[in-house]
């Protein structure tokens, strides 16, 4: 969400600012939300950080999407967690918009 916010910015100054606050969010090492990419994504980004461009963070995004779809999603569909919420959502009779 925040690179999708970071893509609309159209001021220089604010692109400069949000991509600093991502890179620092997300992207250097041992951030606080620190986002699982390899290190040579993560230099380049390094890079690209001090004249940002909307693009700067696009590979970062396409390696994060793939790790979801190919991992941290399937693992959600077949944890505990999710199968008692489509459970409940059954229960209920309400549409069965958990599953997929």
């Amino acid at each position: 969400m925040a690179c999708e916010d970071f893509k609309k910015t159209k001021s220089p100054s604010q692109l400069a600012i949000k991509a600093n606050k991502i890179y620092s969010e997300y992207i250097k090492t041992e951030a606080p939300r620190e986002v699982n990419i390899d290190c040579k994504t993560r230099e380049l980004i390094s890079r690209k950080v001090s004249q940002p461009t909307a693009e700067c963070f696009d590979h970062a995004q396409e390696l994060i999407v793939c790790l979801m779809a190919r991992d941290s999603f399937p693992r959600f569909m077949r944890s505990e967690h999710y199968k008692e919420l489509v459970k409940k959502q059954q229960e209920n009779g309400q549409k069965r918009w958990l599953s997929f």
